[in-house]
């Protein structure tokens, strides 16, 4: 039996599928030769968050891009082709599926069932190239993994565990499914979306454990054991259909640029990284691959050689004239390129709904030619954006639940904005509409 099914079998519900009438009705259409390319656009997430998985599996199914609805979902399920190094030219849309899980009593668990339950409002990807979900926390984090807590206490999602179960954040250990297959089942859906899928992790070494039976221990990048974990952890996911890692403080691998790392801890050394980097390609039996570097962008063949294919923080798109430049002048570098940011994991908040939208404009068409696009960045705020008094880097520190009755709904409804979210949404939506067809 394929994932989704096993998922939706735990659920305690039944394989078959209904089509959704409204969704086919009201749901987003890709521009002239694309609108067969569908997703649901002007919405809150709540708006999906509070549908159960079945229906969301059948929403998801009903907007299949070829047009057949698939009363079981289909047993083979393979990503979308954009070739090898589809990363080069990608759209990164980095989900915090902490924030969005559910959250009851003081615990924080399901986040994979709450990516699940945004998939249909993720626009597929273009003709020309890929959308990617970047997922924020897969591995457990070491600052108190499934709890909610205050508003401003720490929680951050900067700090991992290795060689332990995957964060109770986000998996739903009271199915009889295993982590994997729960994974496995939000990794077939969004490939059955058309997207891509990577995950987010630090590499600064004091803000990496390693789970012990005596405890805790602390990650060393000159333990060659160590490095072996670390490889072999990733594998793990790139066999479960992972196929982009991004890469917080990539930047400084290797000890580049110093004077502006912010991560805690030393960093792997250049060799080594390209090292790690053959080998977890190698060992997952894969050439398509994408890995991304936080900041690795103003030194283009030092990250090109480490076997990066795209670099974020080169250039917002403020500018639609500059970043279609930067386009064409580096439209030989097939490899590797700088990306377009719209905002990334650090952003505060300051910017007004009209210049994220032209960010998102300058990221999806600031080019001459679609085979020479520059990567993009975005963020969940993104496309769906917050609450007025928390941003994307609040809820990377902090877990707080924003619910007023103690209920995952109630939090759901005010984590995010509301009707200004929903427009919103929807002026996002008529973007992606005329950028799916390049």
């Amino acid at each position: 039996m394929n994932k989704v099914n096993k998922l939706l079998k735990s659920l305690g519900e039944t394989t078959e599928l209904k089509k959704n009438v409204f969704s086919d009705y009201i749901a987003f259409r890709g521009i002239g030769n694309a609108c067969n390319k569908r997703w649901l656009g002007n919405i809150v997430p709540a708006d999906l968050l509070k549908l159960s998985v079945k229906e969301i599996v059948e929403i998801i199914v009903t907007l299949s891009e070829s047009g057949i609805f698939y009363e079981k979902f289909p047993d083979k399920i393979e990503t979308p082709n954009y070739g090898d190094k589809w990363g080069r030219l990608a759209n990164y849309i980095e989900i915090n599926n902490r924030a969005i899980a559910y959250m009851d009593k003081g615990c924080t668990c399901k986040g994979i069932l709450s990516a699940i339950k945004l998939l249909p409002a993720i626009p597929p990807s273009a003709k020309s190239f890929a959308n990617c979900i970047i997922l924020s926390q897969i591995w457990q984090n070491i600052y108190g993994d499934a709890y909610e807590k205050g508003t401003f206490e720490e929680n951050s999602l900067y700090g991992i565990r290795l060689n332990a179960p995957y964060s109770e954040n986000i998996i739903d250990y009271s199915l009889k499914l295993s982590p994997e297959d729960q994974i496995k089942a939000f990794v077939d859906l969004a490939h059955f979306r058309g997207i891509k899928v990577g995950f987010r992790h630090v590499i600064s070494a004091d803000q990496i454990k390693i789970a012990d039976k005596n405890g805790d221990i602390q990650f060393d990048w000159k333990n060659r054991k160590h490095e072996e974990l670390y490889i072999k952890e990733c594998v793990k996911l790139m066999n479960l259909g992972f196929e982009c890692m991004f890469i917080d403080s990539a930047k400084h691998i290797g000890g580049y640029d110093m004077k502006n790392y912010t991560g805690v801890g030393a960093l792997p050394e250049y060799r080594q990284m390209q090292y790690i980097l053959h080998e977890i390609r190698k060992h997952s039996h894969k050439t398509d691959i994408s890995f991304v570097g936080e900041k690795s962008s103003d030194d283009f063949e030092r990250y090109k050689n480490m076997g990066l294919n795209a670099g974020t923080d080169y250039i917002t798109g403020d500018n639609f004239d500059a970043v279609r430049d930067l386009s064409e002048k580096l439209k030989y570098m097939r490899d590797y390129a700088p990306g377009v940011e719209v905002t990334n994991d650090n952003y505060e908040g300051g910017l007004s709904y009209e210049q994220k939208l032209n960010r998102i404009n300058s990221a999806l068409f600031g080019y001459y030619l679609a085979s020479d696009k520059l990567p993009s960045f975005m963020q969940t705020d993104d496309l769906f954006p917050l609450r007025y008094d928390t941003n994307t880097h609040h809820l990377m520190m902090t877990n707080p639940s924003y619910s007023t009755d103690g209920t995952a709904l109630s939090h759901w409804e005010n984590l995010f904005a509301k009707d200004d979210g929903r427009e919103y949404n929807r002026r996002a939506g008529e973007l992606f509409a005329y950028g799916v067809e390049r």
